[in-house]
C-alpha cells in the first residue's frame, strides 16, 4: 500500500481566474506530491487586471468548516493566503489554538496586483498581533513589508518583522526596481540572499504560488533552507512558462511539463 502524502491545509480566497488564491494553492500542492484540503475565506469580484470586490465569508461558519476538516485529517503544514476581515483573522487565530505545533506558511495579501487595498489598517494590525507571530514562515513583497512593518527600508521591515514573532521571513522584491528579482529570507541567524532573473511583464497568483510550494515542501520533510529555494525555482517556472489567457496580468503554469 502506497503511503498517504502529507496534507497542507490552505484558507484562501477564491480567485475566477485560476491565477491565484485557492486554486493556486491547490494546483502548486499537488504538484509538488501533497494533499491540499481547503477552506475559503472569501470570494472575489476579479479578472486578471484588477480585484474589484472581496466578499469575506461569514467567520463563523468559516471556522466550523475548518475545524471539521482539521480534526478528520490534520494536516502537516496550514498555509494562510487571503482573509478578508478582521472577523475572519479572528476566526484563523482560534483554529490555530486547536493545532498546536503544526507549522504556519502565511501569505499577508494586503493588496491587489492592480493596486486595490485587499486589508485595512485593522486587519493589518489584527495580523501583526495575532497571526504573525503564530507563523512559521511570513512571504510578505515589499509593499506587503512595508504596510505591515511601518517603515521604508526593507532590511529594518525585515527585522521589524521578526521581532514581531515570526522565526522566517521571506522577503520579495518583484516589485523593486532592480534588474534582478531579489528575494531576502530574514532569521536571527542572518540574511540569506536569492536573485532571480526578472522575467518580462508581471504575473497574477506568484505570491500565493510562492507560498504555496513553501508550505507544500515543508510538509514533505524539508528544512526551512531548502524549502525556500526550492519553493522560489518552482515558482520561476512556473512563471516563465507561464501566458495570457486574459488582457491583464500572465498567468503562472504551476502545471508546467519538465523536461
Amino acid at each position: 500500500m502506497k503511503p498517504s502524502p502529507p496534507v497542507v491545509l490552505c484558507l484562501s480566497g477564491h480567485d475566477p481566474t485560476g491565477g491565484a488564491g485557492i486554486q493556486a494553492d491547490i494546483e502548486t500542492v499537488c504538484r509538488l506530491g501533497c494533499y491540499p484540503s481547503s477552506v475559503i475565506t472569501a470570494l472575489t469580484v476579479q479578472d486578471t487586471r484588477n480585484v474589484y470586490k472581496v466578499l469575506p465569508q461569514n467567520a463563523e461558519a468559516f471556522l466550523k468548516q475548518a475545524l471539521t476538516v482539521l480534526r478528520d485529517m490534520p494536516p502537516a503544514v496550514i498555509k494562510i493566503g487571503l482573509l478578508g476581515s478582521v472577523e475572519l483573522v479572528h476566526a484563523v487565530h482560534e483554529l490555530l489554538e486547536s493545532a498546536p505545533g503544526v507549522p504556519v506558511v502565511l501569505d499577508p495579501i494586503l493588496a491587489a496586483g492592480g493596486g486595490t487595498s485587499l486589508a485595512s489598517e485593522m486587519l493589518i494590525e489584527s495580523l501583526r498581533r495575532t497571526l504573525i507571530p503564530r507563523a512559521t514562515v511570513l512571504t510578505p513583497n515589499s509593499p506587503e513589508a512595508r504596510k505591515l512593518a511601518g517603515m521604508e527600508d526593507l532590511d529594518d521591515c525585515g527585522r521589524t518583522l521578526l521581532a514581531f514573532g515570526c522565526p522566517n521571513v521571506l522577503l520579495t522584491g518583484a516589485h523593486e526596481n532592480e534588474n534582478d528579482v531579489v528575494n531576502r529570507l530574514y532569521r536571527a541567524s542572518g540574511v540569506k540572499t536569492y536573485r532571480w532573473p526578472r522575467l518580462p511583464g508581471s504575473y497574477h497568483g506568484s505570491g500565493c504560488t510562492l507560498a504555496s510550494a513553501i508550505a507544500a515542501l515543508l510538509a514533505s520533510g524539508k528544512d526551512i533552507e531548502h524549502a525556500m529555494s526550492d519553493a522560489q525555482d518552482f515558482t520561476w517556472q512556473a512563471l516563465s512558462n507561464g501566458y495570457r489567457l486574459g488582457t491583464g496580468q500572465k498567468l503562472p503554469n504551476r502545471l508546467y511539463p519538465v523536461r
